[in-house]
């Protein structure tokens, strides 16, 4: 058996300034190791760092997101689970967080951790075939990667407490009525949306797009006035910019603007 068939994989492949981020662990409904997470990690990271890379896609492969983790691989003495390094993207959004817009695709099975990580992205397109459920308080754990307070942020406390306490499992069209996903499509047309909006999103200045994320995630650790003080940084980034001028260029020429990330 290879690393691959043992552990699972994540993949990356790039197209124009898009990064498409591929979990593939499908025998295993794509259960996350923890060399999954550190690969997926550093994908994420190589993303981050790359200048030319504007947005990315996660989309997994095979019928499902994930069933959640590979648990033997995580708890008890078979474990391999170790610490990422700091100054990696965290998939979960706990410690260092993508600077760049990051959309989830989600299908099938989509568990546990799976709801964390498309939570720690920023737009999430869904097939008509995702199931969601947040189960770990039926296993006698609780969430670790996020789910007790990102689900709060993205549907309010009733929402939230309602499916954290149920551990019920619930469908695409309830995850978009509570603000979970923000498109439902078909099983197959729904990762071309997922490339179409990645697309479009590319047709914006990625400086400024970096910068209104920045803002937003300092108004969501820090409050109100944290967001309203930063917007003079915001104004000196991007105003010293050449996609500012190409934007405003763009503007009195009245034709789309060509932006090139500096």
């Amino acid at each position: 058996m290879s690393q691959e068939q043992h552990f699972g994989a994540v993949h990356m492949r790039v197209e124009d300034h898009i990064a498409i981020i591929s979990v593939d662990n499908v025998a295993k409904r794509n259960a996350l190791s923890p060399e999954m997470i550190e690969q997926l990690s550093r994908h994420l990271t190589t993303f981050d760092n790359d200048d030319n890379l504007w947005v990315a896609v996660l989309c997994p492969e095979g019928e499902h997101t994930t069933a959640g983790l590979d648990m033997p691989k995580f708890f008890g003495p078979t474990a391999t689970v170790k610490p990422l390094p700091e100054d990696w993207v965290d998939p979960f959004g706990l410690g260092k967080r993508s600077s760049k817009p990051v959309i989830s695709v989600v299908h099938g099975m989509t568990y546990t951790v799976g709801i964390e990580m498309m939570l720690a992205g920023d737009i999430v397109v869904a097939a008509d075939t995702a199931r969601f459920c947040q189960m770990e308080s039926k296993r006698g754990i609780a969430p670790l990667g996020g789910a007790h307070f990102r689900y709060l942020t993205r549907t309010g406390w009733g929402n939230a407490m309602y499916h954290l306490f149920l551990c019920d499992e619930f469908d695409a069209q309830r995850a978009l009525q509570i603000g979970f996903v923000q498109e439902v499509l078909p099983f197959g047309p729904h990762k071309e949306r997922a490339m179409e909006l990645a697309r479009l999103i590319c047709q914006c200045a990625p400086i400024g797009l970096r910068a209104t994320k920045a803002a937003a995630l300092r108004f969501v650790r820090e409050g109100e006035q944290a967001a309203i003080d930063c917007i003079p940084q915001i104004q000196e980034t991007v105003f010293a910019t050449e996609d500012y001028a190409e934007g405003l260029r763009s503007f009195v020429e009245r034709r789309a603007a060509v932006f090139k990330g500096r």
